[in-house]
């Protein structure tokens, strides 16, 4: 049994009043008493995990490395060159109604990394057509600090999205976030599940809570309401729980995190992937257990705004009826 939260006497105290009647009391102090231990750190708590922008020295170094190489000014270039990949999942049980339904999958904005490459991607996705859009997390640049110029560079891409949008959130996003970007007309998706219905038949939108740094997602209260023999999609920001994802039943598995690398060697082999999961699941498409995922590699950029043999992307996945592939 939880003390229920009491009501709010300054500023701190109402925003940490409204989460804990948003997403229950625990949760909220889960998640903002864990912020609070750790942002900052390189190191997450099993030490598996790691922010490399936490290291004040990285940013610098990786760009003087760039600098003498004479690669600084091209990777900067190929940061703003976005790509629109289209991806198809053929899925055998899809209602007729959803018969090629558009989904627009955005993650890894970083939004106040780099003002160029936010008015990049809201040019690239102003001509595109889809029914949906889901964003899988890393709104921020830092993992600690000020909110306020992620969350206007998020307002400003949510004016550029066109209906609805369903969000998650990463390892660089505070929960403090989630009430002005609620505001602003995303809907996070917290260890929750929403229905999408069409025409009288439905798919079923889960989302879970940062897994790769926080730890704090929760497959079980996000996906127990799905029907049995429902279409179901699941956010998370990062690959890592592929593996319980696709026992728990799980069809379509969107996520990010990785960047693809963002660094490369030729071939778009990526120096890190910065995640605990097999390689191959760190950029595109894959299949595990019978559960088709994607893994995009981002349309933004971390600790510097560089990419080398990992063009930045914007994907639009569409589902059809068919034989999985």
């Amino acid at each position: 049994m939880t003390s229920p939260a009491r009501k709010p006497e300054h500023q701190d105290e109402l925003l940490e009043y409204r989460l804990s009647l948003r997403l229950g009391p625990v949760h909220a102090r889960q998640r903002l008493g864990i912020e609070r231990e750790a942002e900052t750190r390189v190191f997450g708590r099993d030490r598996a995990s790691f922010h490399l922008e936490n290291l004040t020295s990285a940013p610098g170094f990786i760009r003087f490395c760039l600098r003498i190489s004479g690669l600084l000014g091209r990777g900067q270039a190929n940061s703003l060159r976005l790509d629109t990949v289209h991806n198809r999942f053929l899925l055998p049980d899809l209602p007729a109604s959803f018969e090629g339904f558009r989904i627009l999958h955005l993650t890894d904005l970083h939004v106040d990394m780099d003002e160029a490459n936010l008015q990049a991607v809201i040019r690239q996705i102003s001509s595109l057509d889809y029914d949906l859009c889901v964003l899988t997390g890393d709104y921020r640049k830092e993992t600690w600090g000020p909110t306020e110029p992620a969350l206007e560079g998020m307002a400003r891409l949510r004016d550029a999205i066109r209906g609805p949008a369903y969000a998650v959130l990463g390892n660089h996003d505070s929960v403090r976030m989630v009430p002005a970007l609620e505001d602003m007309g995303y809907a996070l998706l917290m260890n929750e599940m929403v229905p999408i219905e069409r025409s009288g038949e439905h798919l079923y939108l889960a989302g879970v809570d940062d897994p790769h740094f926080y730890k704090v997602h929760n497959l079980h209260r996000a996906g127990d309401d799905i029907p049995p023999g429902g279409i179901s999609l699941l956010l998370s920001h990062s690959p890592e729980i592929w593996r319980e994802a696709s026992h728990a039943g799980y069809d379509i598995f969107l996520c990010g995190h990785t960047h693809g690398g963002q660094i490369c060697l030729p071939g778009r082999i990526p120096l890190t992937l910065d995640a605990d999961c097999p390689r191959h699941l760190g950029r595109g498409y894959w299949r595990a257990n019978g559960m088709q995922g994607y893994t995009s590699p981002g349309a933004g950029t971390s600790v510097v705004n560089v990419r080398l043999n990992c063009p930045p992307e914007v994907t639009i996945h569409t589902l059809t009826r068919g034989p999985s592939q």
